[in-house]
């Protein structure tokens, strides 16, 4: 299934926008192979914050959400501006449901292979575990902003201080085991594009090395992991795509998805985030990747 949009009056050359932020004006780097074979097939593309008071929406036959990572502190304003802009994709129904990670309550509930995830809010107490490793992050976040991982009880005060943190600022913790399968593993990164029929469609995957080494340190520049090709386990192809049947609205409406997985204890795939808002693709190291996805954003036009 494919979304159908109405379109700006006719013009020579289709117009789409790659949504960005004030970080990175001209596009994260990642996002240049996706430029250049949109312009190649004769699309004027332009990088567009999504902040931008000047920004013409309607101008655009297509508005396409890349790299917005400034929104975690304006989520409220983030979600209405996606609300406002006449063609996007991914669209703001599932942008709103997606950028407050208590979706994988939701998906847990569901039955899926979700990592044990404890939700503390304003005004709740969080009764740290015995003992463990454990990772302390707020729901809406983006770069592991806030996030820090804690030994316990060695550094039970400031995983206690970590939580109080964030739900004194108003926001919702989230208290995860660490899985330790990471440090030799890594993480699974995998994306579904539309394929010919827009159908989305498994990609590509990549490796991840571990990122977190202790308490909150600030965000983690984009760029900055270590990233390997790696091809996806029929074990964790099977469960991206049972992740991907129980997003609301369904998957037809998706012009990308990436879904993040570490194995858990027992070595069994675990979910860590579905990423539909604004995940790096790696299109770099998807071989054709940038030339389908310019192929399936030409088709949503």
């Amino acid at each position: 299934m494919t979304a159908a949009f109405p379109t700006p009056a006719t013009r020579e050359r289709s117009r789409v926008a790659l949504v960005t932020c004030e970080i990175f004006p001209d596009l994260w780097e990642g996002d240049f192979p996706l430029r250049d074979a949109l312009r190649s097939r004769g699309v004027e593309v332009d990088a567009v914050g999504w902040a931008d008071a000047g920004a013409d929406w309607d101008s655009y036959d297509l508005a396409v959400i890349r790299s917005p990572w400034d929104y975690v502190a304006r989520r409220d304003q983030f979600v209405a501006w996606a609300h406002s802009v006449p063609r996007l994709l991914n669209p703001a129904g599932v942008l709103e449901w997606n950028t407050d990670k208590r979706y994988l309550a939701e998906l847990a509930n569901a039955g899926l292979p979700v990592t044990p995830t404890e939700f503390v809010g304003p005004g709740e107490q969080w009764e740290p575990p015995a003992d463990g490793e454990w990772v302390v992050k707020p729901t809406v976040s983006a770069g592991s902003q806030d996030t820090g991982r804690y030994r316990l009880p060695a550094q039970q005060a400031l995983a206690e201080a970590h939580v109080t943190r964030l739900t004194a600022a108003g926001r919702t913790a989230m208290i995860q085991p660490y899985l330790a399968a990471v440090d030799e593993t890594g993480e699974t990164a995998l994306i579904y594009l539309p394929d010919a029929g827009g159908a989305l469609t498994y990609s590509h995957a990549i490796r991840k090395g571990a990122m977190l080494t202790g308490p909150d340190e600030g965000a983690i520049a984009p760029g900055s992991e270590r990233i390997d090709p790696r091809t996806a386990t029929a074990a964790e192809r099977a469960v991206a795509e049972r992740v991907l049947e129980a997003v609301p609205g369904g998957a037809g409406r998706l012009l990308y998805a990436r879904i993040d997985l570490i194995p858990g204890s027992d070595g069994s795939p675990l979910l860590v985030e579905l990423e539909l808002t604004e995940p790096t693709l790696f299109l770099k190291e998807g071989g054709d990747a940038a030339d389908r996805l310019a192929e399936a954003v030409i088709a949503r036009l």
